[in-house]
């Protein structure tokens, strides 16, 4: 016999067959499940994905044009030395209607109890470019900073004039074009404006397709202008008479008061500016120079509303070494059963009630006693 003689077949077993059929399909199913991750990890959602952002220390530092300054600055008041923190707190958002998440991403986020997954439209709203959000956005931080400084004077004994001003006009819109940024306000249809619950119950009652007269001052001169109104419904799909402005309030402060922050935007800092304010034109440390973290939007008059991301902003709060959080009360619903160890959440719902918190924590008192987001969450709704 030599090595080229044919060798007979050697018979294949029914059992090797079938084996050799499972191995096969075993790697095929392998071979789908990487082609079907590839998928997810290349293939755009339609989510974004929220998560915790930067925090900022409202006594601390910041950068700009590349050096450390004050985020709060005061000039033409004594102010005072403080110590611990009081932090505002920032959500990041990963996606834009141009780079939307992959659907691997998105899966990974459902896991994380520190990130949430929204529809893109929730945070893009459609006919609204990235550019036209990072504008308003900015304009409700301006705002919301001069909010803030108004809140704090005012809880300290300042008094000052103030008046309500147009602060946006929305493309489209019966105001196009009649109004103009910076216009001050000053009635609808000879009712006296000084908010914007004002004008919008003026508005309210003029009703749409029927001119309204709205007496203004532009540039130091008074002026009367006509805008029809029209019916819109809002996010809630309620049915809304409007003009489209928006409105800011300005205010002739006694004192110079900076906030320096760049490349953040929103309102939700405004109680934190606010806190850090008084607690640099006060004696003593207010937090008693313990590391607080908060959020919420603040008005002139010192009410604290609700704010988006807040369980993202717990978990940034915790990790940055925060053991106080202060949330607005009209967020408590989101924040029970999703708060991360080590850190205690007081409900809030006025700059005095931030304040009686911080009372109790540099007084060393009895926390207990203070109103939480679970005694909140639970209190009867009238």
């Amino acid at each position: 016999m030599t090595l080229f003689d044919d060798q007979p077949a050697s018979p294949v077993s029914p059992a090797r067959s079938a084996q050799s059929r499972r191995r096969s399909a075993g790697w095929l199913s392998l071979a789908i499940a990487f082609v079907l991750l590839g998928v997810l990890a290349l293939w755009p959602s339609p989510w974004v994905i929220e998560q915790p952002g930067p925090v900022f220390n409202t006594l601390g530092t910041v950068q700009h044009d590349k050096k450390d300054v004050p985020m709060i600055d005061i000039q033409g008041a004594e102010t005072y030395d403080t110590a611990g923190s009081l932090d505002m707190l920032t959500v990041q958002v990963n996606g834009t209607p141009d780079q939307r998440p992959s659907w691997f991403e998105v899966a990974m986020s459902w896991f994380d109890p520190s990130r949430a997954v929204v529809p893109l439209e929730a945070v893009y709203p459609p006919g609204v470019t990235t550019e036209q959000r990072s504008e308003q956005n900015a304009t409700l931080m301006v705002d919301s900073q001069q909010d803030a400084v108004a809140a704090a004077l005012s809880e300290l004994g300042y008094t000052y004039p103030q008046h309500l001003a147009v602060g946006s006009v929305a493309t489209g819109s019966p105001a196009e074009n009649v109004l103009k940024v910076d216009d001050d306000l000053v009635s609808v249809n000879g009712e006296t404006v000084d908010d914007l619950e004002s004008v919008r119950t003026a508005i309210s009652a003029n009703g749409a397709d029927k001119a309204a007269s709205i007496d203004i001052v532009r540039g130091g001169v008074p002026m009367t202008v006509e805008v029809t109104p029209i019916e819109q419904k809002d996010a809630a799909g309620d049915t809304q008479t409007v003009i489209g402005i928006g409105t800011r309030m300005v205010y002739d402060f006694p004192i110079d008061v900076t906030i320096q922050l760049d490349n953040v935007g929103g309102p939700s800092a405004g109680m934190m500016f606010a806190l850090g304010i008084i607690d640099k034109l006060t004696p003593g440390e207010l937090n008693g120079g313990a590391d607080v973290a908060g959020t919420g939007t603040i008005t002139e008059s010192g009410e604290v509303g609700a704010i988006g991301g807040i369980r993202q902003k717990l978990f940034a709060a915790r990790d940055d070494g925060a053991t106080i959080f202060l949330a607005p009360s009209a967020n408590c619903d989101e924040v029970v059963g999703h708060v991360p160890d080590g850190i205690r959440v007081f409900s809030v719902s006025t700059l005095k009630d931030s304040m009686a918190v911080l009372d109790a924590v540099r007084e060393k008192g009895d926390l207990d006693a203070l109103p939480t987001c679970e005694t909140a969450a639970a209190a009867p709704t009238e």
